[in-house]
């Protein structure tokens, strides 16, 4: 039975995932451990912003972007401000 549902990073599912070559795979594409991607998701869930969905959060923690330019790419339905984009890329500095 499905008691939830909601967007995790690559990080988070590995969490999940027994040793095998499903995990194998994903782990060569992780860039945080799954204890730093929670924290950074608990992180950005403290901003409070309705804009900032689950999907986009998993993406952030997947990809860790850079600058404004990076985020506008996960963020491509939803314009963030400057200061929207630079409270989550200073979130994301921190976990670099």
């Amino acid at each position: 039975m499905i008691k939830e549902t909601k967007a995790l990073s690559m990080a988070e599912v590995s969490e999940y995932l027994e040793d095998g070559d499903l995990k194998a795979s994903i782990k060569r594409f992780i860039k945080l451990k799954a204890s730093e991607a929670k924290k950074l998701r608990e992180e950005i869930e403290k901003l409070g912003n309705i804009k900032i969905k689950d999907e986009y959060t998993a993406k952030i923690i997947d990809l860790l972007p850079e600058d404004a330019q990076d985020l506008a790419k996960i963020f491509v339905d939803v314009s963030l401000d400057e200061n929207e984009t630079s409270s989550i890329l200073e979130i994301v500095k921190k976990y670099k």
